[in-house]
């Protein structure tokens, strides 16, 4: 890890900077495949997941007697916590659904709005070098909750035509109603397009790697919606001398693990702290089994020392961490002045890992910066609020007057009788 002692604000945008890659020839690839299935369909996606995951397929769909047996793979164990993290996150976004108001916002005219679900979503769950079964239950729940009518997913299959069966079963728990054996950048167009297996969808979710998130990106210009821009995942700890450095190793390590584009960053206004944590961030890091994947992450992450909590602050909300821990003396103070994160974590015990599996919280989220402007997935992001109003005769007349002057201002004329037809047509009715 890069060490950087007392840093002046000037140089803050270099240390918040995330690591760069070239992606000269990135985009003109996404674009010949996302064209390719987009004309050809189901013929195309074969050919790209024997050509990408080296599996020859003769059907791109999940069917339920492998769901079933996926059932009988999973242990025990794991089929009680997972089913104990869905009722946990589903007690937090049911949470979030309440009612919306009704307001006369004067005598006559009434405005309200009503949440509706999104028909028709698309999530992505990548294979890679981990199984994520827990991002299955943090997209799968909220669009059931939200009243989805379709839930469509998208997963790579291994070399055998199987998809593990952990993703299988949380899948059919968390309420999906179809499941593709379909990966990268293929499973993108798949349902930002539609094709004879896979349903065309109006919202895709979902983490990926960079020619993922550049298929998002680009499907979302004319074709779909999207969750968020996304990049690496990364997280940021802010620590003083009363934190644990064995405890902030393991936070800064557990987040190195994701990927190789990873980044883990710790502010500290305690020099011990960040030298002890050097320190215990190499012991740890000989016993993973990721770790080569998280020296190479490492490779781009640092500690940064501080002189001050203001400092902490300034650089926190100028880096605008995916996910935010403050372990500190008085972290709910430095957690009501931050106003970029994607999702905070207070206090020695909340490790982002309870976030990431079974708090309760959603942990798609914003990365690369993104969280000083987007949020990360709620119930909301799986609905459209449509908004409704309705005018009496008196609120036509209160409401008249102003809507001729200023259509009349703006030389919309046709917007201005439309108004004018109807007060007549009060008058006439007076008469």
């Amino acid at each position: 890890m890069q060490y950087i002692r007392y840093p002046k604000d000037e140089d803050f945008p270099k240390l918040i900077s995330r690591p760069h890659f070239d992606h000269s020839t990135l985009y003109s690839t996404v674009r010949t495949i996302l064209d390719d299935v987009r004309n050809n369909g189901d013929s195309a996606i074969f050919s790209y997941e024997e050509k990408f995951d080296h599996v020859h397929l003769s059907d791109l769909r999940v069917c339920e007697e492998e769901i079933r047996a996926a059932e009988n793979l999973v242990s025990q164990e794991l089929k009680e916590a997972i089913l104990q993290a869905k009722e946990n996150i589903s007690k937090f976004h049911a949470a979030q659904d309440t009612p919306l108001p009704s307001v006369e916002t004067m005598s006559g005219v009434r405005c309200w709005q009503k949440a509706l679900p999104i028909e028709k979503v698309g999530l992505y769950i990548p294979g890679g070098t981990a199984p994520l079964f827990s991002t299955v239950l943090m997209l799968a729940i909220p669009a059931q909750l939200a009243g989805c009518r379709e839930i469509v997913l998208c997963t790579p299959p291994n070399r055998e035509a199987k998809i593990h069966p952990a993703v299988l079963y949380a899948a059919s728990v968390a309420g999906v109603n179809r499941i593709f054996k379909i990966g990268g950048i293929q499973a993108i167009a798949a349902m930002a397009y539609g094709t004879e297996s896979v349903p065309k969808v109006y919202k895709i979710f979902g983490p990926g790697n960079q020619y993922v998130t550049a298929a998002k990106q680009m499907v979302s210009i004319s074709d779909v919606a999207i969750d968020m821009p996304a990049g690496p995942s990364e997280v940021e700890v802010i620590a003083d001398e009363t934190s644990n450095p064995v405890f902030v190793a393991a936070d800064l390590l557990s987040q190195a693990e994701h990927g190789t584009d990873s980044q883990a960053i710790l502010v500290t206004t305690s020099e011990q702290l960040a030298e002890q944590t050097l320190m215990e961030v190499q012991r740890q890091l000989e016993l993973l089994p990721r770790r080569e994947i998280a020296e190479k992450s490492l490779a781009h992450s640092r500690i940064i020392l501080v002189s001050d909590r203001s400092a902490v602050i300034r650089l926190t909300n100028a880096y605008a961490p995916e996910h935010l821990i403050i372990s500190t003396q008085d972290p709910h103070e430095i957690a009501n002045a931050v106003v970029n994160a994607g999702s905070v974590f207070i206090g020695p015990y909340t490790c982002e890992s309870a976030g990431d599996y079974a708090s309760g919280t959603n942990h798609t989220l914003p990365t690369s910066g993104y969280a000083h402007a987007y949020s990360g997935v709620h119930l909301d992001s799986f609905r459209k609020k449509t908004t409704f109003q309705e005018i009496s005769a008196p609120g036509l007349r209160n409401i008249g007057h102003i809507v001729e002057t200023m259509a009349e201002a703006e030389q919309l004329t046709a917007h201005r009788n439309a108004m004018t037809l109807r007060l007549q047509s009060l008058e006439k009715k007076q008469s």
